[in-house]
């Protein structure tokens, strides 16, 4: 499906390289995304959460990823930090 803010002509374009791409450079680019996101994510959790030092930003992470119950799995006895 393509997005609505890409022309058809770029559109084809971009898939037609994804179809080039061999499995190790896609596995690649998903990764590259995946890490953007999260980049993203720590930023917005950043500017919602001004006082939040790198320790408040990871847990957040993990609520906002994975649940508050996850992040209370992983650091029992703490409250989850909002994301």
């Amino acid at each position: 499906m393509r997005p609505f803010d890409t022309s058809q002509v770029a559109h084809d374009f971009q898939v037609r390289g994804y179809q080039r791409m061999d499995v190790e450079q896609k596995a690649e680019l998903v990764a590259q995304l995946s890490e953007a996101v999260r980049d993203l994510s720590r930023e917005g959790i950043r500017q919602r959460h001004p006082d939040y030092g790198d320790e408040d930003v990871k847990k957040a992470l993990v609520v906002l990823l994975y649940g508050r119950d996850t992040a209370q799995l992983l650091w029992p006895g703490e409250g989850p930090r909002d994301p």
